[in-house]
């Protein structure tokens, strides 16, 4: 993407905090640069904690160097696609960097994809070598696809090989029937194998601007997946501009605690690399479970913990939370979804921890916007502000109907970004990329607002709008006036067929341990609250809300099913 446009009105720069300057310089360089960088830099500190193993930064850099060569007498170079189909483990990274380093381009996958799911994402990105855990829930998936897509190789790592001692020895007696025992044949390749050499990879020449690092998918603005193109300039532009943000940060001192999946790019960028950079400890959990999350913040004592909104709820309401020590906890990011006032504030006093919200998406690697660490220049509450756009990063506020004219300021429109993070377009769709990028912007299909502090909202995405009765209803608007019952815990909003409006407003409701509500009394709360277009006309509690894999909740599941009960009943 070209620089942001020159003629935007920078009115976010008088925001910024004392230490961040929107004018930085970002550099134009390989992520590996980075990684060799901090390789070099911090090479005897620890670099990565998976369950008490730990590695430094020089044995993982050599790890890395394997990979790629082993990846390289395999075949893998420029124009190579190579997946990885993995948890949070150092796998993950060795992998994700060896692969890089060859010219070759990594492509994410999600390992809890279903069959039909593999199958498509394979085929568009063109992977002939998947990378994989002796994990039966994953390498069981992977062989079903030899044979009915272009997948013809998959690498697996053992995970008793990346346990300390005596969980190494422990594991495959103990675990044996959820190991899974590849056979040795023309399509398998042990990680063992893979790296069993001198490291001494042929270095490959790779045009940062030019070259994709990564193809993540995602559905994009319409729902469709497919793989954003994340060149090497992007991804390194998007880890500069959050460390510059995050300027408070220690190099070689901080400690992230990595249990958002590396495979979103939320935690791709905000974990992963910007450790990287950072020169930190990564502590590497495989899955979030609330009590082994407690338990390692106790004992390890990260002072960065990346994460969603869910995740924070789920440790704020935690019964026992008081027996673990959260103190080393210095700040934190919040994305993916909206991060409710009273969870963060509870967050921070349980924990000391300053939590603040970010906004980004796949196509713009990710972050775009984030509050600023120290709070509001000027003392200013911006309550439900996704922040200030990150060194570098243009926002505008563009007209809906026309798609190029920035409405006033204060005004409605979509949230449009340029930047240097501003991914290279989708692979193989010139159609969509071109609906997406236009006049040196990404559309992100957001509605929102910049104040006049240049802070930017959120209102709601556009294809999520409620038409009901001809007036434009924000699900967001609703669900934030239901978030502030104390009796809610979790809500998702959606529009649903209704014969004399079109669509109605449905509020689909967790309530908070302890608590008991009615739909009529949720109405008498919202009516100073909302509009009688936007009080919600049908409520369904649940004891549990459909949520996507790093733990948003998920309006998408919910649509799905109310997809398939209108197929069935037709």
């Amino acid at each position: 993407m070209a620089d942001p446009a020159v003629s935007a009105a920078h009115i976010w720069e008088h925001s910024y905090p004392t230490g961040v300057d929107w004018n930085a310089p970002i550099p134009v360089k390989p992520l590996t640069d980075l990684f060799d960088s901090s390789a070099a830099r911090f090479a005897d500190r620890p670099f990565i904690d998976f369950l008490g193993k730990r590695y430094t930064y020089r044995q993982g850099a050599d790890m890395v160097d394997r990979v790629a060569k082993g990846l390289q007498a395999l075949g893998v170079g420029r124009g190579s696609n190579v997946g990885l189909f993995l948890p949070n483990t150092p796998y993950s990274v060795f992998c994700y960097y060896g692969i890089l380093k060859t010219g070759a381009t990594v492509v994410n996958f999600n390992p809890l994809y279903a069959e039909r799911e593999l199958v498509k994402q394979i085929n568009d990105s063109e992977v002939e070598i998947m990378i994989t855990v002796d994990v039966p829930q994953c390498y069981d998936k992977l062989v079903l696809m030899l044979g009915q897509t272009c997948l013809k190789t998959i690498v697996t790592g053992r995970m008793a090989d990346i346990l300390p001692f005596p969980k190494s020895l422990l594991y495959p007696l103990v675990k044996r029937k959820d190991i899974a025992h590849p056979p040795a044949d023309g399509h398998n390749l042990s990680f063992r194998a893979l790296t069993a050499n001198d490291g001494r990879y042929a270095p490959v020449t790779i045009n940062p601007v030019e070259d994709v690092a990564v193809l993540q998918y995602t559905g994009g603005t319409t729902g469709v997946p497919k793989g954003a193109m994340l060149t090497h300039a992007n991804l390194t532009a998007n880890t500069v501009q959050s460390a510059l943000w995050f300027y408070q940060g220690r190099p070689g001192q901080e400690r992230m605690l990595g249990v958002l999946p590396l495979f979103h790019v939320f935690a791709m960028t905000g974990v992963m690399n910007l450790s990287i950079y950072l020169g930190a400890e990564m502590i590497l959990l495989p899955r979030f479970e609330i009590e082994q999350v407690l338990d390692t913040i106790d004992k390890k004592k990260p002072t960065q913990f990346p994460a969603v909104p869910t995740i924070y709820t789920a440790i704020n309401n935690y019964k026992d939370r008081a027996k673990y020590d959260l103190s080393s906890l210095a700040f934190s990011i919040s994305g993916g979804a909206p991060l409710p006032l009273d969870v963060c504030q509870t967050f921070e006093g349980h924990t000391g921890c300053k939590l603040v919200e970010g906004y980004g998406l796949s196509e713009s690697s990710p972050v775009a916007t984030v509050n600023p660490i120290d709070g509001p220049v000027g003392g200013k509450v911006k309550v439900g502000s996704i922040g200030l756009p990150v060194p570098g990063t243009v926002i505008e506020i563009i007209d809906v109907e026309d798609g190029k004219t920035p409405v006033a300021q204060g005004q409605r429109g979509e949230v449009c970004i340029s930047g240097p993070q501003v991914m290279k377009g989708y692979w193989k769709r010139p159609d969509e990329t071109a609906l997406t990028l236009r006049n040196g912007r990404l559309h992100t299909g957001d509605v929102g607002y910049m104040d006049e502090d240049g802070y930017i909202y959120i209102v709601d995405r556009i294809k999520d709008l409620i038409l009901a009765g001809g007036y434009n209803v924000y699900p967001r608007n609703v669900e934030e006036a239901i978030y502030l019952h104390p009796a809610v815990n979790e809500c998702i909003v959606l529009g649903v067929p209704d014969p004399y409006r079109g669509q109605t407003v449905k509020a689909y409701i967790k309530l908070t341990e302890g608590h008991t509500l009615t739909q009529a009394e949720l109405c008498d709360f919202l009516r100073d609250k909302l509009s009688a277009i936007e009080l919600p006309k049908q409520v369904e509690f649940r004891t549990e809300l459909p949520k996507t894999m790093i733990g948003k909740l998920s309006r998408k599941a919910l649509l799905d099913e109310l997809a398939a009960q209108k197929a069935k009943a037709s």
